[in-house]
């Protein structure tokens, strides 16, 4: 059974620097052991270290480091290093600036690995919850080519990019779902607050109610005593599937293969893999990273299973002297433009360039899709609202509209 990888946190620190003076200050890390052997790399003698605790009231600093801050990181730090400023006074500046305090700890503690004689892309590689292989990798690449600058700008440019087609992805899946929530409680407020009490109304008719109320009663009756019940399957689904998908392969590659195969959505996802793997791989070929290692590191950042896969695979056969387009053929996953513009690429000398215009292409595709996708659902959404919960309401109003013409 894998061991559980624990979560990055803010640790507070005391202790003695080389020249005995004391000193304190904060470091990002996953427990207390590892902060203190982090201290003594840095030639500081831990005397106390404990988790910074948390604000009361949650207070309104924000220390959670997401991909969106790396990814304005690596612009503001290709900026600099392209304007001359050092890489010590880069990461200085940088970290001053930043709202985020967990950020601005992360930036102190590699400026401080840096100081200390340790390269760009080794004091990264500490911080692999923020800093993953291919962000180092395109790092060392671009130090041992003695082109840094210009590699972060890339790196800039990738993440940019990448950050772009995953929240267009995320729109793509949680728009409906959010909708669908909404439905589902309103649904759930009329069933169990309003529908009463139009019950305690129709007791008093002496008249048998239309079915369709009958039934809508019924349910009303049902959703009142099994609301917990409901709630508690739903409640588990959701935490059953979570706990799959951090630790099934097999979930991870069944959900992935069933999604591509979703209508609609699973065209987007495929396009969306295609653009990661052609960004990533034109990245990593501009920046000089032998094919073979490269391919490993665009492997994990194509965000499917399926194309994860397929990329090792590739790997595999270019290992053995096949070309790239073959080998991308042979997996019958890309469309025969992307395999033809890696071909001619190929022939060429220039693959970085045909596969970043095939990223371009196909991010386009995917921001289309995804308008598409919003223009379509949103008549669908508002018709489903209206056939569930119009039809809850004339449900309710039939035995009126009854007693109404009886009267008449």
């Amino acid at each position: 059974m894998a061991t559980k990888e624990l979560k990055q946190e803010t640790f507070l620190w005391e202790g003695k620097d080389k020249r005995g003076n004391k000193t304190e200050g904060e470091i990002i890390g996953r427990s207390v052991a590892l902060v203190k052997a982090d201290l003594r790399r840095q030639e500081i003698n831990p005397t106390k270290v404990r988790k910074k605790p948390k604000p009361l009231f949650g207070g309104s600093a924000k220390t959670k480091i997401t991909p969106a801050d790396i990814s304005i990181f690596a612009r503001q730090l290709a900026t600099m290093m392209d304007s001359g400023v050092p890489l010590v006074q880069s990461f200085e500046i940088i970290g001053k600036g930043h709202e985020n305090q967990g950020m601005t700890n992360l930036l102190n503690t590699i400026k401080n690995d840096i100081e200390g004689g340790t390269t760009l892309s080794e004091a990264l590689a500490k911080h692999p919850l923020q800093f993953d292989e291919l962000f180092c990798n395109l790092v060392k690449a671009g130090e041992n080519a003695g082109i840094l600058d210009s590699i972060l700008d890339k790196i800039a440019t990738y993440k940019e990019k990448t950050e772009a087609i995953k929240a267009k992805i995320k729109k793509a899946m949680t728009y409906p779902i959010a909708i669908m929530v909404v439905a589902f409680i309103i649904t759930l407020i009329l069933l169990i607050f309003v529908i009463p009490q139009f019950e305690q109304l129709f007791s008093g008719f002496g008249a048998d109610l239309p079915a369709m109320t009958k039934a809508v009663v019924a349910l009303s009756e049902w959703v009142q005593e099994w609301w917990w019940a409901m709630f508690a399957i739903i409640f588990i689904a959701i935490k059953s599937a979570s706990m799959a998908k951090q630790r099934s392969k097999a979930f991870n590659i069944f959900l992935d293969k069933y999604l591509l195969k979703a209508p609609i959505i699973g065209s987007i996802l495929h396009k969306a893999a295609i653009a990661r793997y052609a960004r990533t791989l034109s990245t990593m070929f501009a920046a000089g990273v032998p094919l073979v290692e490269a391919m490993e590191s665009v492997s994990g950042a194509v965000g499917n299973f399926v194309y994860r896969e397929a990329v090792l695979k590739i790997r595999d056969d270019v290992a053995t002297g096949t070309q790239v387009n073959a080998a991308m053929k042979k997996v019958n996953l890309f469309p025969h433009m992307v395999v033809q513009m890696t071909a001619i690429g190929e022939e060429a000398g220039s693959v970085d360039a045909m596969l970043a215009k095939v990223a371009d292409f196909y991010e386009a595709e995917v921001d289309s899709a995804v308008d598409n996708l919003t223009a379509l659902l949103e008549p669908m959404i508002m018709a489903f609202l209206g056939i569930v919960i119009g039809g809850l309401v004339i449900a309710m109003y039939l035995p009126i509209f009854q007693m109404g013409k009886a009267v008449g």
